[in-house]
Order: C-alpha cells, then sequence, then structure tokens
C-alpha cells in the first residue's frame, strides 16, 4: 500500500528547535517525529513511502539512509526549491502514487494518533468516494462541514463567520461540523482535477477538496474513541510524549 508524508514544513511554531532542525526529525520521546509516523505506516501495511523535503531537507534524506529507510520503500518528492503546500506536494509527488488505480493516504508529519489506519484505508476503498478525511468532533474555531451522508460540503470559521466556498450556506439543522485531523485516504482519479489551470502548481490540499466537493464525493470518517495530538508548538513536545507513553503504548 503507498502513503505520503508531509514532512516539508518550516516548523515555525516550534523555533528555535527548527532554526537548525528540519520539524521532522524533532525528537519525541527519543524519536524523530518522522520515525514515529514511518513505523506507524509500516505496521498498518504500508510498504511505499513518498516523503516531502523542503526546510533542511537533506539532514531527512541523510536519516532515512542511515536507517536503511526503515525496511519500506521510500522515495523522496523533493520541494526544495518551491515549497508547495499541501495540494501542490501531492500534485507534485504524481510519479510516486499514480499506479494502477490504487488508492493512497497522506499523513502530516506532526500528527500522532491512535487510529487504524488500515481500517480508514479499507473504509475509504469500499466507500467509492475519490478522498476520505480523517475527522472528529473536537473543539476548535474552523471546520469542515458534511452533510447527513458525511459527504463534504463546505467550511467555516466559527469565531469570524467566513464560510467556504463563498457561496456556501452553513445550516446547523442539516450540516455537521468536524475538525480536520492531518489524515486522509485519496483515490488517483484527484490528480485528473488537479490539471485544471486554476490550480498551478501551489495550493492548499482543503482549498482544492472544497471545489472539488461539488463535483465528487469527498467525504468525511470518524473513529469512534479517537485521540489524537498535533505536535505544532514547543509546549505539546511535552504533551505528545506522554501520548505516546500513555495511549500509544
Amino acid at each position: 500500500m503507498k502513503a505520503m508524508i508531509f514532512a516539508a514544513g518550516l516548523g515555525t511554531r516550534l523555533r528555535p528547535l527548527t532554526n537548525t532542525l528540519p520539524k521532522a526529525l524533532v525528537p519525541i520521546a527519543g524519536r524523530p517525529m518522522l520515525e514515529h509516523v514511518l513505523l506507524k505506516l509500516k505496521a498498518s501495511g504500508f510498504d511505499d513511502i513518498t516523503v516531502n523535503i523542503h526546510h533542511l531537507g537533506q539532514q531527512i534524506i541523510d536519516f532515512l539512509k542511515a536507517n536503511d529507510s526503515f525496511g519500506v520503500s521510500i522515495h523522496i518528492s523533493d520541494e526544495r526549491g518551491n515549497l508547495l503546500d499541501t495540494g501542490g506536494g501531492i500534485k507534485k509527488a504524481r510519479p510516486f502514487l499514480d499506479h494502477d488505480s490504487e488508492p493512497f493516504l497522506v499523513h502530516n508529519v506532526d500528527i500522532l494518533s491512535n487510529v487504524d489506519l488500515k481500517d480508514f484505508f479499507h473504509h475509504h476503498v469500499a466507500s467509492g468516494c475519490k478522498a476520505t478525511v480523517l475527522v472528529s468532533p473536537r473543539q476548535t474555531s474552523r471546520y469542515l462541514v458534511f452533510d447527513a451522508q458525511n459527504r463534504l460540503c463546505g467550511w467555516i470559521n466559527k469565531k469570524t463567520g467566513e464560510t467556504k466556498p463563498t457561496d456556501f450556506v452553513y445550516d446547523q439543522n442539516r450540516h455537521q461540523c468536524l475538525a480536520f485531523s492531518g489524515i486522509h485516504v485519496l483515490s488517483p482519479e484527484i490528480f485528473q482535477l488537479m490539471e485544471a489551470p486554476c490550480w498551478g502548481d501551489q495550493f492548499s490540499i482543503i482549498d482544492f477538496y472544497l471545489s472539488a466537493c461539488r463535483s465528487i464525493d469527498i467525504c468525511g470518517y470518524v473513529e469512534s474513541g479517537l485521540q489524537l495530538i498535533d505536535i505544532g508548538k514547543p509546549e505539546t513536545l511535552v504533551e505528545a510524549e506522554q501520548f505516546i507513553n500513555n495511549v500509544l503504548k
């Protein structure tokens, strides 16, 4: 099974650690973030993994080489010349991901969770959706909005009232608001939509989903008992270590 890890981020919220270290190699419980995600993917049956790089990317290449790619096939999608955002990153990695109509999983490097990735992947395959996003009812200000059939139909910032697409009208009686986890599964048919001139090389995958959901099914997947932590800020590093020791062991 194929997967992609987003490891190209600048890690600005983790400075000064990321002044000399790519975010993906910031250690949690004695191991870099990237290693935690790679090992979870490997344990879930993913054996063909693409890692995108940008900030201090050579360190990531050297780390993977020193560890014999952790026993899986790893491809490097090199964005050191230009950081392409999440949608653009997936589009650039197409040569590694678009084979035999097989879906692929995308996982942020700074997300730890107890989700069963194999079950999530197979749910997507059985659903017939073109993309499936792992979501949860956790509290935040910005939500993806779904209809009663768990199909994506919009986005809302509940603090400001802003919605996307601009003509989307949120109805609390018909819609459910759920928070994106940074983990999703895509079928390769989505690459055809990414070829439209409006997308170019650099764009957000969420903006792409919000546009594409008008013509194809983008679905939400809520796992009962999902526990998740975003290792985006220095204060969450200790929380992440506790998460690993208390939840993932």
